[in-house]
C-alpha cells in the first residue's frame, strides 16, 4: 500500500480528473433525467402543481 503513488507513474492524473468529472457529471444529468420521468419526483410537475399555474391562465 505503501507505493501506491506509483499509478500516478501509469496514468496522466490531468486525463484521469477530467475523465472523471465528465462520467460525473454525465451520471448527475442522467439521476435528473430519471427523476424528471417519474410523476412522482417531477418537480416541474409538482411546483406546478403547488401553485395551480393552469387555473391561473385564463381560457379562450
Amino acid at each position: 500500500m505503501s507505493k501506491f503513488y506509483k499509478i500516478w507513474l501509469i496514468f496522466d492524473p490531468r486525463r484521469v480528473f477530467v475523465a472523471q468529472g465528465v462520467f460525473l457529471f454525465l451520471l448527475a444529468a442522467m439521476i435528473h433525467l430519471v427523476l424528471l420521468s417519474n410523476p412522482d419526483y417531477n418537480w416541474f410537475n409538482i411546483a406546478a402543481a403547488k401553485y395551480d399555474r393552469a387555473a391561473a391562465v385564463p381560457a379562450e
